[in-house]
């Protein structure tokens, strides 16, 4: 017991989901789900967490569901990729407005930027 202690365990997406609908099951026959998390080997504190993650992202793969190890499920990978894109775009278009008015301004002053061009 003493050698499980500090040693973190994975469990792979397919078998929290697998843990879950057994534990659904066996419920439903009106077994603790205390008991039913010892047999999984697992924590009914565990159980409950694969539960409600499963419940938020009620009808996705395994592996959307449980993405693991600091991966993002895909909607959501794919949401922060568009909002760094966009910042990105609103810089550039910000970028593009000042470049405009200051070369608008040389322009109607015929200062710097406009030397050496003939109208």
């Amino acid at each position: 017991m003493a050698e499980e202690k500090g040693r973190r365990r994975h469990f792979s997406p397919e078998f929290k989901m697998e843990a879950i609908r057994r534990a659904g099951e066996r419920q439903a026959d009106g077994v603790p789900l205390t008991q039913i998390a010892r047999e999984m080997g697992v924590t009914d504190h565990l159980l409950r967490s694969w539960r409600r993650q499963a419940e938020a992202r009620n009808g996705a793969p395994a592996a959307d569901v449980f993405p693991g190890q600091g991966r993002l499920p895909s909607e959501e990978d794919e949401v922060r990729r568009l909002k760094r894109e966009l910042a990105r775009a609103q810089q550039e278009i910000a970028f593009l407005k000042s470049a405009a008015a200051y070369f608008a301004r040389e322009s109607r002053a015929g200062g710097p930027a406009m030397q050496g061009i003939r109208p």
